[in-house]
């Protein structure tokens, strides 16, 4: 799937890659819902899926532009680049509007996911009873997580190693977030929050010639758990590749048709009229994470008032969302002609 990239090509990918990062950071949406919309799902997963042991014998043997080439370097480099570039810009941006106007931020994100089941759903002519089936499968999973209540934190390092695996989903499987597991699996503050912190204080600390952590237990626990989570994102981010890579070559037109559905079921995710729900202690003080913000539990979903300018204001961007989607389906088409 490699082939030559013009600049504009690799331009564009650092965007699709600033996309993906600010998608994967919001809990109820998926990163990979960006690479399948954006027409580049297949060569991630194809990518993804070439760090394997032919990858590592041609790196340990110092054959470095061979391994390079062979994990379709170039697409990988440019995509990473564009979501680290998101961590640090547009996923501070999304923060601030989040904090700041809620609503329309989750009610944009609803339109988004409308016009993504629009823009898979207009080019696939293969229903059947199979595929049928498959999306209904998709939509019953997606309706499900959307309504199950979090566990409580979990420090087992086991269990870390598997919030690992299921953290990456977001990027591998289109309509399932990785971050809203991580709040239903109750380790979202630990390893999302608490985790990073820990990182980056004893960053700071060694800069400053300090290692005083060495002898702090708990800042070393906390580090031990970072890394086996990971191990284990690395881990499921190359076995969930390999996986898919398998259904979408045998299965593909089912393989469709169950992200149809779960996309479809991912609505109540992200359904924009909700109200957050946060952690309580047993004296009824809500609970914060060492960043001093307040721990999100869930999300209390209403229906909205029409009666009220605010709900208007998100059926705008409801609109606008969904006009994205449908803009990109345009350039796709345009750039397709004008080829």
């Amino acid at each position: 799937m490699a082939h030559t990239r013009t600049f504009i090509d690799k331009l564009l990918l650092v965007v699709k890659g600033l996309c993906m990062g600010a998608a994967n950071k919001v809990p109820g949406v998926s990163g990979g819902i960006v690479a399948f919309v954006g027409g580049f799902y297949e060569e991630f997963i194809y990518s993804l899926q070439k760090f394997n042991f032919k990858a590592l014998k041609l790196l340990l043997n110092g054959r470095l532009k061979s391994f390079y080439t062979y994990i379709n370097g170039t697409f990988i480099t440019l995509l990473i680049f564009g979501m680290l570039i998101s961590y640090f810009s547009v996923s501070k941006v999304l923060d601030y509007f989040l904090e700041h106007n809620e609503l329309n931020v989750w009610a944009c994100f609803f339109g988004m996911i409308i016009g993504s089941i629009y823009y898979i759903a207009k080019d696939f002519d293969h229903w059947n009873k199979k595929t049928f089936f498959a999306a209904i499968v998709g939509l019953a999973i997606g309706i499900s997580i959307s309504f199950l209540n979090p566990a409580t934190e979990n420090d087992n390092l086991f269990f870390i190693f598997f919030c690992g695996i299921i953290s990456v989903s977001g990027m591998t499987l289109p309509g399932l977030s990785g971050s809203f597991i991580l709040i239903l699996l109750g380790n979202y503050v630990l390893l999302l929050v608490d985790s990073v912190n820990a990182l980056y204080d004893t960053f700071a600390e060694i800069i400053k010639g300090d290692f005083s952590f060495t002898k702090n237990s708990e800042r070393l626990n906390t580090l031990t758990i970072l890394g086996v989570f990971t191990a284990g994102s690395a881990v499921g981010l190359v076995s969930l590749s390999h996986i898919i890579s398998y259904v979408l070559k045998h299965f593909k037109h089912i393989t469709t048709a169950v992200i149809l559905g779960f996309i479809t079921g991912s609505l109540g995710v992200v359904w924009p009229w909700k109200k957050t729900v946060y952690k309580l202690d047993n004296v009824g003080n809500t609970l914060i994470d060492s960043n001093g913000n307040e721990i999100i539990k869930n999300y209390s979903r209403y229906f909205p008032d029409f009666v009220i300018s605010e709900t208007w204001w998100a059926v705008f961007f409801v609109v606008i969302g969904i006009s994205i989607l449908l803009g990109l389906d345009w350039y796709g088409k345009h750039r397709k002609a004008t080829a």
